[in-house]
């Protein structure tokens, strides 16, 4: 079996793309990047002999393709997130992907994942969907917590999938969070963790609602609604939308108090605690499907 190329940025995902591909038996080439993976990526290596880690700068997109080629791998995967905003960070691309940059008509991250896998197919490395190996993952139709959403949560998710699909068709970002069906936050380039706390500062700022106002005087419901949506048409092979436990943790630290995902289209990580830390915060989680 050819050797799998694990492109691998932050968080937990490489990890578990890695468990999942070693479990069906394939070699994993890794192409750790400086600025985003875990450094324990190298501690899986020395205890496996069947994994190769090789650390390499985000703009060295030469260098990612002469290490595949010398190893023999034939498909890759992106697993992790690299951050939107290493764009306009201080790293230096190489002429290739310099190249590819100046030739973009836009900069988003469909755009740019996009003309990287072409220029991976190019070099004889096709790029496959980063779920191959995760179809377990995938977000299933269902109320996932003991707590289905109330009738205004409902009303928050059928605005926020309104608002979010109309933004993933842009990429501008996954996520919305919503309160009394008024948009709080949208995520851009900071990511959902990042969307999620600004709402939550956004409605702490507003005071204590109880104090606005003559007493019995009406007020909104302030508790805050995430909903998060893949694009119309999602690629597979990168920036596919992904939950776990520190999701959960964020949504309670702002204030939120439900969470609605789409199925099949969504990774859930722990999957068991996820359910568990929010049973305990009292935060519905809903999967439906694209309606």
């Amino acid at each position: 079996m050819d050797k799998l190329g694990l492109i691998a940025g932050n968080g937990r995902f490489p990890f578990l793309l890695l468990d999942a591909a070693r479990a069906h038996g394939r070699e994993v080439v890794v192409a750790a990047i400086k600025e985003e993976t875990d450094p324990e990526i190298d501690a899986r290596a020395q205890a496996d002999p069947g994994i190769r880690v090789h650390w390499l700068s985000l703009g060295e997109l030469s260098r990612l393709i002469e290490t595949f080629q010398k190893e023999g791998v034939r498909q890759a995967v992106m697993a992790g997130q690299v951050k939107h905003k290493q764009i306009f960070s201080s790293i230096r691309p190489d002429w290739r992907l310099a190249k590819l940059l100046l030739n973009l008509r836009t900069r988003n991250t469909d755009m740019l994942l996009g003309a990287v896998a072409k220029v991976l197919a190019d070099e004889g490395i096709e790029l496959i969907p980063s779920t191959a190996c995760l179809e377990p993952l995938l977000a299933q139709p269902g109320v996932l917590t003991a707590r289905a959403p109330t009738e205004q949560e409902q009303r928050d998710i059928d605005y926020g999938r309104h608002v979010a699909n109309a933004l993933a068709a842009f990429d501008l970002g996954q996520t919305v969070v919503i309160a009394a069906q008024a948009c709080v936050a949208i995520e851009a380039m900071e990511g959902t963790d990042a969307a999620i706390e600004r709402a939550g500062q956004l409605m702490r700022s507003l005071g204590d609602p109880s104090e606005q106002g003559p007493p019995g005087t009406p007020t909104l419901d302030r508790s805050l609604t995430v909903v998060k949506a893949a694009k119309p048409k999602q690629d597979m092979r990168f920036d596919v939308p992904v939950v776990g436990v520190r999701t959960i943790r964020t949504m309670r630290a702002a204030g939120a108090t439900c969470l609605a995902l789409e199925a099949h289209r969504t990774l859930i990580f722990d999957l068991d605690a996820v359910r568990s830390e929010a049973d305990a915060a009292g935060i519905a989680v809903v999967i439906t499907e694209r309606g």
